[in-house]
């Protein structure tokens, strides 16, 4: 059974920076195309960012520039940076496959205050 365990969400100033983990179980992350979302209240769930299995990545044009998706294979941990956050980046960021296949985990809460 797949278990996907996010972290490192906060509450943070707008211009602040974020350092997001996302731990796998059940999965190997350098084999799939992983990918990290959001869901804002009252919208629905987004794709922020992906990283394929040989290393490409691909971002949506808002948070291009400022988000940096990677993965540890040797931990098998997908990571994202953030960094000059925005009030509109407020949301619960989840981790999963890119498109998702696996059972959502808690998520972390990301807070920019402006």
């Amino acid at each position: 059974q797949v278990q996907l365990v996010e972290s490192g969400g906060g509450l943070v100033q707008a211009g602040g920076s974020l350092r997001l983990s996302c731990a796998g179980f059940g999965i190997i992350f350098s084999t799939k195309t992983m990918g990290w979302y959001r869901q804002a209240p009252g919208k629905q769930r987004e794709l922020v960012a992906e990283v394929t299995s040989g290393g490409r990545t691909n971002y949506r044009d808002s948070v291009k520039g400022r988000f940096t998706i990677s993965r540890d294979n040797a931990k098998n941990t997908l990571v994202l940076q953030m960094n000059s956050l925005k009030p509109e980046d407020t949301a619960v960021y989840y981790c999963n496959t890119s498109p998702y296949r696996a059972q959502w985990g808690q998520g972390t809460q990301v807070t920019v205050s402006s």
